[in-house]
């Protein structure tokens, strides 16, 4: 029904925000990726999904279309509802549940509340050919053991006070310019000099 809504932003939380415009604030609720991305922003454009159930109405806003369009496939899973669509993407980037779903590494999509194995396993069921066919230039794809590494290092960063999201994006882009990092400490060395 709407593709975006561009307009100024009235109320924020990390849940929802009202977007105001033409006179009328729209509520849309809003994973925890897109609240960080608004910080400090008063008008944005935001990629919507209108959802219809028989009991209710619900928009939902998105800072990018690959949020607005993982939430759509997502959401497109049997068992998998708009909210718990909403809470992983507020655990994770969308290139890191990319990256679980293609590597059928159902334990990491079970790190977000709300998605048990029975969940995960659907949703990697369903949506890995998908999204393998889509994008050739995807994420960064890990063998499991990587995986482990990667762990380590976003609890080491978490636990230098930096916040989850930007240091996942931390960690993705070194390991994107840097696929041959296998120790922890090399990489928290190089996701700390791109958060620098």
């Amino acid at each position: 029904m709407f593709a975006y809504l561009k307009g100024e932003i009235t109320f924020r939380t990390p849940a929802y925000l009202t977007l105001e415009l033409g006179g009328i604030g729209y509520h849309l609720n809003i994973p925890l990726s897109t609240f960080s991305a608004l910080e400090g922003v008063a008008r944005a454009t935001l990629y919507t999904h209108f959802h219809v159930t028989e009991d209710a109405q619900t928009l939902y806003g998105f800072a990018t279309q690959m949020e607005r369009n993982l939430f759509v496939q997502l959401i497109s899973v049997t068992g998998v509802g708009p909210t718990s669509a909403l809470l992983l993407l507020s655990a994770m980037s969308v290139d890191e549940i990319r990256s679980a779903i293609i590597g059928e590494q159902a334990h990491v999509l079970q790190r977000a509340k709300g998605i048990g194995p029975k969940a995960s396993k659907q949703i990697i069921l369903d949506l890995k050919d998908k999204l393998a066919r889509e994008a050739p230039d995807g994420p960064v794809l890990l063998p499991l053991a990587d995986n482990a590494v990667r762990e380590e290092a976003l609890t080491a960063l978490l636990a230098l006070g930096i916040n989850r999201i930007a240091g996942q994006k931390a960690l993705n882009q070194a390991l994107k310019e840097n696929p041959g990092l296998t120790r922890v400490e090399e990489l928290i060395k190089a996701a700390l000099k791109g958060l620098g």
